[in-house]
């Protein structure tokens, strides 16, 4: 049966190596940590050394796809992800658990996409958001109150899933930041957007201040994770903690409506299902075929709430512009 694993074929490893790397992974495969192994940075070190420096590195860039280089893989990548791979096979030789690699698991790289059903994922996300912006943009007069409001949420969810896309794509320092950043934009935008809904259609200036206030939170936290220490325990509590918040304004508004707008249980069930879809992370399995994981899973499932999560806009917009003209207390 052919190996499951892939081999790189930009750098080669010896299988002597292989074998010495064997041997020394006896007393380190208790590690559940696949980068902290000995064999994997003694795998990297060597690999490095060998194909790296001189005519090899030469012969490396020359025969480097284009689509790769542009993309920013190196030759040192090339030989951390077939080192990844060698130590996923010693581990699994010996009949432990697939380990991590620097917080995350092993995925086959597809041409340049380094976690391949996540940036997929977080393409058709996208895509869907463009096509539900255009959709509302045709279907919803520029009269109504919330237009530019949702015009605007919609651009932030639409950065958002382009720098998930390149994140999946290419992990490095920036696109990793920018993903987390711009995911915690579009939460507290959801703030802003409930907030716009139930109190600053009658009061503009709550809604003024509280959006100022939204500002400060997110310029503070990303000061502090940029400036002060990256803290991913931190940033996913931050980001419970505002999604709580989120979640909690718009059900309240869900129920106090539930008697005077027929759409309103379309809101209900968007923000239920999007809080209860984040439970798949909860799951954390190693990648079926080493392409598919729990995070993968997560994206996928979020695409048709789009539609269903318009779909409310759609109806409570046209609803909004209605009774606007009608001179109806707005509630």
């Amino acid at each position: 049966m052919a190996s499951a694993f892939p081999r790189c074929t930009s750098v080669r490893l010896p299988m002597s190596v292989a074998v010495i790397l064997l041997l020394m992974s006896v007393t380190a495969v208790q590690s559940s940590q696949g980068d902290k192994e000995p064999v994997y940075r003694d795998c990297v070190k060597l690999c490095v050394q060998t194909n790296c420096t001189g005519v090899r590195l030469l012969g490396f860039e020359s025969s480097q796809p284009h689509y790769m280089a542009l993309t920013g893989w190196t030759c040192r990548d090339d030989c951390k992800y077939q080192c990844m791979w060698t130590t996923v096979g010693l581990y699994q030789a010996e009949g432990y658990r697939v380990p991590q690699f620097h917080g995350k698991w092993p995925f086959v790289r597809i041409l340049c996409f380094e976690e391949p059903a996540s940036a997929l994922a977080s393409l058709l996300n996208g895509l869907v958001c463009l096509l539900m912006m255009l959709r509302y943009r045709s279907t919803v007069p520029r009269q109504s109150p919330m237009y530019h409001t949702i015009n605007a949420f919609s651009l932030v969810s639409l950065n958002a899933w382009f720098w998930s896309t390149v994140f999946h794509t290419r992990d490095t320092f920036l696109t990793e930041k920018m993903d987390y950043f711009c995911a915690t934009a579009v939460i507290l935008y959801s703030i802003y957007l409930c907030c716009v809904r139930t109190l600053g259609l009658r009061r503009p200036a709550v809604s003024s201040i509280v959006g100022v206030l939204l500002i400060l939170a997110f310029t503070s936290h990303v000061s502090y994770l940029t400036f002060v220490r990256f803290d991913y325990g931190y940033n996913m509590a931050a980001n419970v903690s505002i999604g709580m918040v989120n979640m909690l304004w718009w059900f309240c508004w869900c129920w106090q409506n539930r008697r005077t707008l027929p759409y309103w249980w379309k809101c209900g069930l968007v923000v239920l299902l999007l809080h209860g879809l984040a439970l798949l992370e909860l799951l954390d399995f190693p990648p079926l075929l080493w392409i598919l994981d729990a995070h993968a899973v997560w994206h996928l499932s979020t695409i048709p709430v789009y539609f269903l999560f318009y779909s409310f806009l759609i109806d409570d917009s046209l609803y909004l512009l209605n009774t606007e003209k009608l001179g109806v207390k707005v509630e």
